[in-house]
């Protein structure tokens, strides 16, 4: 039976995107200037598979017989964010831009949710979820009040202490938040971000949770259930998805356990999708400017990629690609404009170095096709992309 696995690495983006001046990400190229910023990738794994054959990379050589189809893929949606790129990789284009909001919550949002949680709010302004626990933080444990930011993307964020709130507590506070965040207030996701510890020294805990919206359908996932197969999401792939398309959930608090968790799948399964998300390259370190960390949170990876690839069948489809940029060497701290990386191999067949450009929801055409669902909604057929491997002709 066919099977197929994605694993998006979160925000590892593969060079700016030509509209990346109208989103203030002109040079933003996480790959290329984390590789120039620690003197070159030290990637030994993706290197073989391919990755030099993305884009020229210092430290990673480029591949003429890679067994992986390698590749930069372009994203037709207006957007930068998590729910954005999760969704065109799945046949999902967003044509309209999620609202953000630079300069806070207009008044009637926040009495709204000040009113149904019969708490108040603390902070109403983008930052950063680090720096606003340590400037709000020691505030909102005296008053009880929750601390309200966003960021560039389309999100409204809930911070609570867990000793202040409990986090059923922010959960249901976050489930109030999505009610009213509705009509031109739809942001893409709602995410609660519980920490611990104390002044001065505070932690966001793993328990992070998102409320995103519903996406469209038909999309891949959809139609690869039509199919008769099950997808499996492992990290925030149920969140991102607001649960819809998903048959299994195996929510993680590290990239270890995602990995791992994939690893058992990958051995367990007998046909099917794993869709996964490994978001510490982005949460942990993209966000905080860190290329140093970044490129060792990749280095972890790298280091468990020969386990993933030894649990994979014969006939078996693995893609690795990414859902936007987080360029850690530039100022912003935020989500960049860039191409997603892809790197797509079959388990005993050989690429033999080809190159594929295309756009982000050519992953989601290559799985439906992959796993036999039918015609799909957006992107290039998955036979056109398996050329090199079964020998079929474009037409």
């Amino acid at each position: 039976m066919p099977r197929a696995c994605v694993i998006v690495l979160d925000a590892v983006g593969a060079g700016e995107l030509p509209d990346a001046a109208e989103y203030g990400d002109e040079g933003s190229d996480t790959l290329g200037n984390i590789a120039r910023a620690v003197g070159g990738l030290d990637l030994p794994t993706l290197e073989a598979l391919g990755l030099g054959n993305v884009a020229p990379l210092e430290g990673c050589r480029e591949q003429p017989g890679a067994p992986a189809i390698a590749g930069r893929l372009v994203e037709r949606s207006k957007g930068k964010d998590t729910t954005t790129g999760h969704w065109e990789l799945m046949g999902v284009v967003t044509a309209q831009p999620f609202p953000t909001y630079p300069h806070g919550f207009p008044f009637e949002i926040l009495d709204s949710f000040a009113h149904r949680t019969a708490r108040g709010v603390l902070g109403n302004k983008a930052a950063s979820g680090t720096e606003i626990i340590e400037e709000l933080g020691e505030e909102h444990q005296r008053t009880g009040k929750w601390i309200v930011y966003t960021s560039a993307d389309s999100v409204f964020q809930i911070a609570a202490h867990v000793d202040t709130i409990p986090l059923e507590e922010l959960y249901q506070g976050c489930e109030v938040a999505r009610e009213i965040l509705t009509g031109k207030h739809a942001v893409g996701r709602v995410i609660a971000r519980p920490f611990e510890g104390e002044p001065g020294n505070y932690a966001r805990t793993p328990d992070r949770h998102d409320w995103s919206l519903k996406p469209r359908q038909p999309n891949y996932l959809s139609l690869v259930r039509d199919a008769g197969h099950a997808v499996h999401g492992v990290g925030k792939i149920h969140d991102i998805f607001a649960g819809h398309d998903i048959d299994e959930s195996h929510p993680t608090r590290s990239n270890v356990e995602g990995i791992t968790e994939t690893e058992r799948l990958l051995r367990e399964l007998d046909h099917g999708l794993v869709f996964v998300n490994l978001v510490e390259t982005d949460m942990l370190w993209g966000h905080r400017n860190d290329p140093v960390n970044f490129h060792r949170c990749l280095q972890d990876f790298d280091r468990r990629l020969p386990d993933l690839l030894a649990a994979l069948r014969e006939g078996d489809l693995l893609i690795l690609t990414s859902d936007h940029g987080c360029d850690p060497t530039t100022p912003s701290t935020d989500h960049s404009r860039e191409h997603a990386l892809l790197l797509a191999y079959v388990q005993g067949r050989n690429a033999r170095g080809a190159i594929h450009a295309g756009e982000f929801a050519d992953v989601g055409a290559t799985v439906n096709a992959w796993l036999g669902g039918k015609s799909g909604v957006r992107g290039l057929p998955g036979a056109q992309i398996a050329e090199p491997w079964s020998g079929r002709a474009r037409p």
